[in-house]
C-alpha cells in the first residue's frame, strides 16, 4: 500500500509538468510568438508614441504646467477641468462641436441617400454624376478650404458674385457669427456627402430587385416602398457611414484652421480642437490644452465605443 501510495503521488506532478511543458512548446511554436519580431516592435513603437503621449496628456491635465520647464508632479487636481466647465469659451466651443457633428453628419446622410437613391434607378450619366460628387472627398481639408475660402470672399468670391446678381448686399460668410458656423458645414456636407452616397449606394444595390416588383405588385407608390421597405434595411449602411462622418467632423481642425484662421477671434466657429490649439500655443496654458484635449478624447470615444459594441453584438468584430 505504501508503494503504491508513492507511485500515485509522484505519477499526478508529472503529468501536469508534462501538460505544462507541451502547452509552452506549443505557445513558443504558434505562429503569434514566431511573428512576434515582425509586429512586436511597431506595436511598442505605437504604444509609446500613440498611447504613452495619451496619457502623458492626461497626467499634464491634472497639473498646473505652462509650458515652461519641467512639469512638478507633486500635487494633481482637477483644477483645468473646473476651470474649462466654468469657462465660457470652452462652453461655446463644446455646443459648437456637438452642432458640428450632429448638423454635419445628419444633412451628409440625407444628401448622401438622396443621391443614391436617384442613382440606383439609372438616371442618365450616373457614372459621370457619381464621380462628380465622389471626388471633393479625394481633397485634403486645407485644399477644401482654400477652396471655400475664395468662395465665400465677401469683394470677389463666386457666391458673392451671385448675391449681389440677385440684387443683394454681399454676405459676410466667415465674419458674421451667425452664420460662419453655417458656412463651415455647408463646406463639410460638400466634401463628404459624396461618401455617404457611395455608402448607401452599395446598400441599396445589395437589395433584391423582387422586392422592388413585388411592392409594385402591391400597389405601393415608388415613396412608399423606400419608406417602408427598403430604407428600414439600409440600417447597416447607415451606422458605418455615420460613424465616418463624425469622425471627420472631430478631425475638422485642419479645415477650419486653413478656412477661418486659427488666432483670429472667434467668431461663432470655435470647437473644441481650436480651442485647444490656441490655448496652448498662443496663451501658454499647458495645463489647460490638456485637460480641453483629454475631453476630445472622451468625446471621440463616445462616437466610437457604441458602434464597437454594435459591430461586436453583431459579430463583426
Amino acid at each position: 500500500m505504501a508503494t503504491g501510495d508513492t507511485t500515485e503521488s509522484t505519477a499526478v506532478p508529472t503529468e501536469e509538468v508534462v501538460g505544462w511543458e507541451t502547452k509552452l512548446r506549443y505557445f513558443l511554436n504558434s505562429d503569434f510568438v514566431r511573428s512576434s519580431p515582425y509586429w512586436g516592435i511597431p506595436f511598442i513603437l505605437m504604444g509609446i508614441a500613440v498611447y504613452g503621449g495619451i496619457g502623458y496628456n492626461v497626467v499634464i491635465s491634472l497639473t498646473d504646467y505652462a509650458g515652461l520647464g519641467r512639469p512638478t508632479f507633486s500635487n494633481f487636481d482637477f483644477e483645468m477641468y473646473a476651470t474649462a466647465l466654468s469657462n465660457d469659451a470652452f462652453r461655446e466651443a463644446a455646443i459648437n462641436n456637438l452642432v458640428l457633428l450632429i448638423a454635419f453628419t445628419t444633412v451628409s446622410l440625407a444628401l448622401g441617400l438622396f443621391l443614391a437613391i436617384l442613382l440606383d434607378h439609372g438616371i442618365r450619366y450616373k457614372d459621370k454624376i457619381q464621380t462628380i460628387y465622389l471626388l471633393p472627398m479625394a481633397l485634403s481639408f486645407v485644399v477644401t478650404a482654400q477652396l471655400w475660402l475664395w468662395m465665400y470672399n465677401q469683394e470677389n468670391g463666386v457666391l458673392t458674385i451671385i448675391v449681389t446678381t440677385l440684387g443683394f448686399e454681399p454676405i459676410d460668410w466667415l465674419g458674421n457669427p451667425e452664420i460662419a458656423l453655417a458656412s463651415v458645414i455647408f463646406a463639410l456636407v460638400w466634401q463628404f456627402s459624396g461618401y455617404a452616397m457611395v455608402v448607401y449606394l452599395a446598400g441599396l444595390q445589395s437589395i433584391p430587385s423582387d422586392q422592388f416588383e413585388a411592392a409594385k405588385v402591391d400597389g405601393a407608390s415608388t415613396t412608399r416602398t423606400y419608406l417602408r421597405i427598403i430604407i428600414p434595411q439600409l440600417k447597416e449602411s447607415s451606422v458605418s457611414a455615420a460613424v465616418v462622418l463624425m469622425v471627420f467632423a472631430l478631425k475638422a481642425f485642419t479645415f477650419l484652421y486653413a478656412l477661418v484662421g486659427q488666432y483670429r477671434p472667434p467668431n461663432g466657429t470655435d470647437i473644441l480642437a481650436t480651442l485647444m490649439v490656441r490655448q496652448a500655443f498662443k496663451f501658454g496654458k499647458w495645463a489647460y490644452a490638456a485637460a480641453i484635449a483629454t475631453m476630445l478624447l472622451l468625446l471621440a470615444l463616445s462616437v466610437i465605443a457604441p458602434y464597437l459594441v454594435y459591430q461586436h453584438r453583431q459579430g463583426s468584430l
